[in-house]
C-alpha cells in the first residue's frame, strides 16, 4: 500500500520527554486485533491518554490543545519493547509523518520506514534544543528536510543532520512500501528474468 511522498515537512511539533517508551504504551496489547491499519489512531497511548471510564487525562500533552503538529518528539530509547508494527501504525494513523528521537529501537525504527513515518535520530544535545524551543513556544516549527537529511529548529536556526538508509530513503521519497518498491521496477525484474531464460 502506498503512502504519502515524504519530501521536506515542516510542522509544529508534540513533545514527548519520557524515556524508554515502549510499544504497549505506544499501543496496548488489547487493541491488536484488528488486521487493517485503520483506527488504531484513536488508542495511540491509550492508557495514558485516557481514564478508565474513557475520559481524558488533562495533565496528557496528546489532550493538551496548544500542542499540535505532524512531529513527535520522544525521549531517548524510543518504541523499545515487543516488535508489534501496530504500534507504528498507531503513530501514522494519529496523524503523525515524523518521529524525532536521540535513540530508537530498530524494530519500531523500520516499522515506521515501512509505512510512512520518518523517524529520526538526534543527538542528546539536539534533542534537549528541540524541547526547550517547544516548551518556550508551542507554535514553534520543525523542518525535516529527507532530500537532504538534515533537520532544523525553525525559531533559532539550529540545525542537525540525520542518517537514513538510502533504499528507505528512496521509498520514503517516492511513497513507496516494499511492494510498491518492486512493482515499480516490475519490467525491469521481467527483463532480467527473460535475459536468463535466453
Amino acid at each position: 500500500m502506498a503512502y504519502d511522498k515524504f519530501n521536506i515537512l515542516t510542522s509544529t511539533a508534540v513533545p514527548l520527554p519520557l524515556e524508554n517508551v515502549d510499544t504497549d504504551q505506544i499501543i496496548p496489547a488489547r487493541f491488536l486485533k484488528a488486521t487493517e491499519r485503520k483506527g488504531f489512531g484513536d488508542n495511540l497511548f491509550r492508557d495514558w491518554r485516557y481514564n478508565s471510564d474513557n475520559t481524558p487525562k488533562e495533565n496528557f500533552v496528546l489532550n493538551n490543545p496548544i500542542y499540535s503538529g505532524k512531529i513527535l518528539v520522544g525521549g531517548k530509547n524510543f518504541g523499545s519493547g515487543s516488535s508489534r508494527e501496530h504500534a507504528a501504525w498507531a503513530v501514522y494513523d494519529y496523524g503523525f509523518r515524523c518521529v524525532v528521537s536521540s535513540f530508537f529501537a530498530d524494530i519500531f525504527k523500520n516499522n515506521c520506514l515501512n509505512i510512512g513515518v520518518l523517524p529520526v535520530q538526534v543527538s542528546a544535545e539536539f534533542s534537549e534544543q528541540i524541547f526547550d524551543a517547544i516548551y518556550k513556544d508551542a507554535n514553534t516549527e520543525i523542518e525535516v528536510n529527507l532530500p537532504e537529511q538534515t533537520i532544523t529548529i525553525k525559531s533559532t536556526g539550529a540545525q542537525e543532520s540525520f542518517d537514513i538508509n538510502s533504499y528507505k530513503k528512496d521509498n520514503m521519497l517516492n511513497g513507496f512500501d516494499d511492494i510498491d518498491y518492486l512493482q515499480n521496477i516490475k519490467g525491469d525484474i521481467e527483463t532480467f528474468a527473460n535475459g536468463l531464460m535466453l
